[in-house]
């Protein structure tokens, strides 16, 4: 099924139901939920993945594990998706909050041959053992750390996203405390006490994942440079460090040419 909308085709008795779908540039899928868990994958674009606990920024060639009920928003960045939505109780091991993951080869693979699915697959046939491997495959990957937790009150919250919009290495501590009418101790503290990172730290994250789909356009010395990095050996042992891959990785040129 490709460009079908889920709510066409929820209704149908299969526990997994495959849609590829292509955005335009730009396109914002906002606020939204469903009651199937969403498997999301791109081969080419950047997805940014928003919920009220944080942030997950999605590489080419990688997916996030949605799970069902999540009240979430999708901004793509040059996307075709292939996803799976898939009704809970065939996924009892889905996970409780957004996942990046791999995508291996075989799952790659499987997903292509799945959206070419009629709604009303044959559960015997070929589409059938497909689905079901494809479920299989996907309990076998193992979380990748392309996100940032997000404070639970709405003032810390408001700072956060605002920063992951315009990333500046420029803002400090005391400009946050500031603007959240606090001590700049008693700012750390609230913050740590709410995300598990002081700010600092929150921070220097945030502008290694808003990197991520500027490589797609840009080179390492231009990346590193725009985000604050004094050198891009410095941007690149930051970056390999927080994600385990080097930033070339994941330049146009790193990447290769997904196909769909």
């Amino acid at each position: 099924m490709r460009n079908v909308p889920l709510a066409a085709v929820d209704h149908v008795d299969r526990a997994v139901l495959p849609i590829g779908t292509d955005y335009p540039p730009g396109h914002v899928l906002d606020w939204h939920a469903h009651q199937r868990a969403q498997f999301l994958y791109g081969a080419t674009g950047v997805m940014v993945v928003d919920t009220a606990e944080g942030t997950w920024t999605v590489p080419p060639e990688r997916a996030v594990l949605i799970p069902p009920t999540t009240r979430h928003r999708v901004r793509m960045l040059e996307v075709s998706t292939r996803s799976l939505y898939i009704r809970p109780r065939a996924v009892p091991w889905w996970p409780a909050t957004c996942t990046v993951v791999g995508v291996s080869p075989l799952l790659r693979e499987l997903l292509l041959a799945a959206v070419d699915f009629e709604a009303e697959y044959s559960l015997s046939g070929r589409a059938g053992s497909i689905a079901a491997l494809l479920l299989h495959e996907i309990a076998e990957h193992a979380p990748l750390p392309f996100h940032v937790g997000m404070p639970a009150s709405a003032d810390l919250a408001k700072l956060c996203r605002e920063y992951l919009a315009a990333p500046d290495v420029e803002v400090t501590n005391a400009v946050w405390a500031a603007r959240a009418a606090m001590s700049e101790r008693a700012f750390t503290r609230r913050f740590r006490s709410e995300t598990g990172d002081s700010p600092a730290a929150w921070r220097g994250r945030a502008r290694l994942l808003a990197a991520v789909p500027l490589l797609r356009t840009a080179s390492v010395s231009d990346v590193g440079a725009r985000i604050g990095y004094a050198s891009p050996a410095a941007f690149t042992a930051a970056f390999t460090r927080v994600f385990g891959a080097p930033p070339s990785r994941f330049t146009a040129s790193g990447l290769g040419g997904g196909r769909f």
